[in-house]
Formats: C-alpha cells, sequence, structure tokens
C-alpha cells in the first residue's frame, strides 16, 4: 500500500497545529542555527545564540574574523564547539570571500548552484545545507533528518536513502516553500513525541497510517 505524504502532513497539521520553524530574527540566524543544531536539542542551541547576540558576533564578518577560542566559548553550550566554530569560520568566510558578505547575492543562484557550494565546505551535510536553503534562502527542497527516514520507513516499510526518500516525499508534496516547512517540523514533531526508537505508537496520529508495519517497529530502527 502506498503511503500519501499529502494526507500524512494534514493529519500531523492537524493533531499538532502549525509549527511556525524556524526561531530566528535573520536569515544568517537560520543558517547559524542550522549549524549549532547538529547533534544536539534546540535549547542549547539557543543558549549558543543568545550568547552570540549579546556578544554583537552574530554577523558574517564577526565570526569571519574573529579569534577562533572567543567563537569557541561563545557557543559552547551547543556542544562539540570546537568542530562546530570550525564550520562557522569556513562558511562566513566563503560568504565573505565570494560574495563580498553579502546573503542576497549568495541567495540568487539557483538550488543547484547553492547546494553544490554548501556541500563544498567541511562538515555541511545534505541536510544541513538543505535546512539552509529552505529556511534561510527560501528555496523549493525538503530536508530529509533522521526523524523522516525513521518515520517514513516505518511507515512504508521499506528503507530508502537521503535522496531517494527526498525525492519520494517532494514529488507527492505542493510545490509549496510553506508548506514544505511545516511538513519538516512536523515530522519533528512526531519523531519526538511518538515517534521514538521505541515509538509509542497506541498514542500516534498516524497509527491507522502505520498499522501494516506496526509490528515490525522493534526490528526497524534508523
Amino acid at each position: 500500500m502506498e503511503i500519501n505524504p499529502l494526507k500524512i502532513y494534514q493529519k500531523l497539521l492537524k493533531h499538532f497545529g502549525k509549527q511556525k520553524w524556524w526561531p530566528a530574527t535573520t536569515k544568517f540566524e537560520v543558517i547559524i542555527g542550522t549549524i549549532l543544531t547538529q547533534r544536539t536539542n534546540w535549547k542549547n542551541v539557543d543558549k549558543a545564540i543568545q550568547r552570540l547576540k549579546e556578544a554583537k558576533k552574530l554577523n558574517i564578518l564577526s565570526l569571519a574574523t574573529e579569534e577562533k577560542r572567543y567563537i569557541e566559548d561563545l557557543i559552547h553550550p551547543s556542544g562539540f564547539y570546537k568542530q562546530k566554530t570550525e564550520r562557522l569560520i569556513l562558511l562566513s568566510r566563503y560568504i565573505l570571500e565570494n560574495y563580498e558578505g553579502g546573503l542576497h547575492s549568495f541567495f540568487k543562484k539557483s538550488i543547484k548552484e547553492m547546494r553544490r557550494e554548501l556541500l563544498s565546505l567541511k562538515g555541511i551535510g545534505p541536510e544541513t545545507a538543505d535546512s539552509i536553503l529552505l529556511y534561510s534562502a527560501e528555496k523549493l527542497i525538503l530536508p530529509i533528518d533522521a526523524y523522516t527516514l525513521r518515520i517514513f520507513t516505518r511507515i512504508r516499510g521499506n528503507v530508502d536513502n537521503y535522496s531517494q526518500m527526498q525525492r519520494y516525499l517532494m514529488d507527492e508534496l505542493p510545490e509549496e516553500i510553506e508548506v514544505y516547512k511545516e511538513f519538516h517540523a512536523l515530522i519533528v514533531k512526531l519523531g519526538k513525541v511518538f515517534c521514538k526508537k521505541k515509538p509509542l505508537c497506541h498514542l500516534c496520529p498516524l497509527e491507522s497510517t502505520c498499522k501494516n508495519v506496526k509490528k515490525d517497529y522493534q526490528i526497524i530502527r534508523i
């Protein structure tokens, strides 16, 4: 039985309501958030972002030129701060050197060009690149995170890789940026609340949709 991602989106929207994700005041803050949120929770990311704001370092020029140890100290709450500092510096320097520090010029490029450039930078993988493209540049592309792979593997009963899952979902969802944003946020919500590694199937709003693989959930783990 093939699953309709649009119907899943509608069910989740009805159950959880609009998530209004990503919380940020500027497009560059969104980019910083996508890097800082790697392997940590949003609460810790928010602490790091607030520290950057208070120090007036949440801008491309400061992150491209400031002493590495100082940035490490500011983003320490986000975890893996040494690696993340390196990634923030590399990205900021790239935009400064190639686009004179202007995101607008960078965002004028096509999805394919922007994605290729982002993926060329150390520490930026497909999920981070696509999150930047969707939430900051507002390009029509859907990030695929561990929650998405886990949930749709359980629902469909087959395992897709990143690009296969992305193509499958994007082919079925309306080509609307706000739908992509809400869908991604709702999937994260579902993964955190119900579709955990040990899922709460009897409480999940997708229980009826996922009945065909419910008995196998202890085997299928992503």
